[in-house]
């Protein structure tokens, strides 16, 4: 095993003896070492609660005849972090833990991984450790929040986004809005939508890396620590296999999760993070595919924020598993795919079936014949953008206007809160990608204030940077090469005609060529936002949203 270079032999000693100064006995050292990393702090709501989830591992990895041992992983809540600069930190934190977790497995030879996690990018950041150091891992969740509850009506942390809208444009009383607050976020949990961190928690399974309900399952249901449990006995199974991460990330599970993420509608931000996590496992990406899997898909489930139903609905319904099963019919999976269980994707998902039409569609009744996300090119993005497209209004799946150009989010979130917006603008909010925010903030504030004030079917935003989970409407992000780059959109000016055509897969501003090219000879790189610490030197070296704003 891995961890006999640091334990077996007259040489180590030394190293035993520190082992056994944690209370280890020759037993204990004598067993698979299980690094647990656990996300836990009390920050974050979804991770509040991980301390008795990584019990629940620990106990798995015992049963399983393995030795568990325990290291903290940082996290990042988007949510808090979200409207200030905190928010350049959040994209950058994947890269800070995949690196930490790589740091510890190597320093300490662990033989085995469990990864606990549960929010926006702690989940990829720790897939893209496992991909990078192909030891047995497997990750196991936290799960969803459940729904807040207001005069009858599920609400949840999107709500709350949108609020702030709907009270500047006296549509809503500051009593109603503290009325609010006590009651969308009500425990632990992953917010309780179909943002970042429940869309990878998903996919998870449909990676293959994950157990059945780890997506779904949620965060108070005793379940949970049942499937942590099992969790940790995978791993210890998955090292007396030798099945490797590397063996499960193949082409056809990231084509099975780009599949389920086009069914569920998930977050754009998927697309970030599977490019991310599929570079570690050593697989090229590309968006085009992605657009190739999005026409062949069928959206199932509008779920919050593009519907009304949340997650602890899709589990009611049959989770992820009745997803995969129902999408198999129609040819769009890969039941072949080898899983974490050692086991293929078929005889994981067993008998799933849907319990709830009403929540997850048969194909012969989907929602939209294509999936919830699409790739947009043109001569404003040549290198690629993003849309929730399931999240879109269909009057604005179409859509020309008149580019209204601000130099940060913070710029237009002023001009929609002072009532500057007019119906058919078109929002386009420059120098937030990865090297420019640095960081690639998400745009929640605009978006939820937008359709808070009921302009979600009459206003788009373009963005070199990115929108989260939560976000609805016609709001198109990861626009590359990005403005400090001198991509075009750093050359829109206010009045520019913006077209955006989300079934033909096309954004372009309606500037003549040779005006294109003028006023790129004219431009000058913006002076870097952050000159010292951990984002500068990330902007130095974090490459384009298009390639999943990895560091080399």
């Amino acid at each position: 095993m891995r961890s006999d270079v640091m334990k077996k032999g007259l040489v180590r000693a030394p190293h035993r003896s520190l082992l056994k100064a944690l209370g280890l006995t020759d037993e204990e050292i004598a067993a698979p070492l299980v690094g647990i990393a656990n996300s836990w702090n009390e920050l974050i709501p979804g991770h509040m609660h991980l301390d008795r989830v990584a019990q629940a591992v620990k106990d798995g990895v015992r049963m399983e005849g393995g030795t568990p041992l325990e290291f903290g992983v940082i996290g990042v809540c988007d949510g808090l972090a979200m409207g200030h600069a905190g928010m350049r930190y959040s994209l950058p934190s994947r890269e800070l833990i995949a690196d930490s977790i790589e740091a510890m497995a190597e320093a300490h030879a662990l033989d085995a991984l469990v990864l606990v996690t549960n929010c926006d990018k702690i989940v990829p950041g720790m897939l893209m450790a496992a991909a990078r150091l192909d030891i047995p891992s497997v990750v196991v969740s936290g799960g969803p929040m459940m729904t807040g509850r207001m005069k009858g009506q599920a609400i949840g942390l999107m709500d709350m986004f949108e609020y702030v809208g709907a009270v500047s444009s006296g549509k809503m009383t500051d009593q109603e809005l503290a009325a609010a607050e006590e009651n969308a976020c009500p425990g632990c949990g992953s917010c309780s939508g179909m943002f970042t961190a429940n869309s990878m928690n998903c996919l998870v399974e449909a990676l293959g890396m994950g157990l059945p309900g780890n997506g779904t399952v949620p965060a108070v249901h005793s379940t949970r620590l049942r499937l942590a449990k099992e969790a940790g006995r995978a791993a210890v199974r998955a090292w007396r296999q030798d099945l490797l991460p590397r063996q499960v990330l193949t082409t056809a599970a990231f084509e099975n999760a780009l599949a389920v993420d086009m069914a569920l509608g998930c977050s754009t931000n998927t697309v970030l993070h599977l490019t991310a996590i599929a570079k570690e496992a050593g697989i090229k990406l590309n968006l085009r595919r992605i657009n190739e899997i999005s026409e062949r898909t069928p959206q199932l489930c509008k779920l919050n924020p593009a519907g009304r139903h949340f997650v602890e609905d899709l589990h009611e319904a049959g989770g992820v598993p009745a997803v995969i099963k129902e999408l198999s019919k129609v040819g769009g999976i890969e039941l072949g795919a080898l899983t974490v269980l050692g086991r293929p994707l078929r005889d994981v998902i067993g008998n799933a079936c849907i319990a709830r039409p009403d929540v997850i569609r048969a194909t012969e009744n989907p929602y939209s014949p294509t999936g919830g996300l699409s790739v947009l090119w043109g001569n404003l993005a040549p290198n690629g953008a993003v849309v929730k497209s399931g999240a879109v209004a269909e009057e604005m799946r179409r859509h020309r206007g008149p580019a209204r150009v601000f130099e940060s989010e913070e710029a237009s979130m002023k001009a929609i809160l002072e009532g500057q917006v007019r119906e058919g603008d078109v929002l386009v909010i420059r120098n937030e990608g990865p090297k420019g925010g640095p960081g690639m903030r998400e745009m929640l504030g605009p978006t939820s204030a937008l359709s808070g004030m009921g302009f979600d079917k009459h206003v788009a935003l373009v963005t070199d940077g990115r929108f989260s989970g939560a976000s609805r409407g016609a709001a198109i992000g990861h626009v590359s090469p990005e403005s400090v780059e001198g991509g075009p959109v750093a050359l829109v000016q206010d009045g520019d005609m913006i077209v955006i055509d989300i079934p033909g897969h096309t954004l372009e501003m309606d500037v003549a060529p040779d005006e294109i090219e003028r006023r790129r000879r004219c431009w000058q790189p913006p002076a870097p936002k952050v000159k010292t610490g951990y984002l500068a030197r990330y902007a130095t070296m974090v490459s384009s949203a298009a390639e999943g704003a990895v560091l080399p």
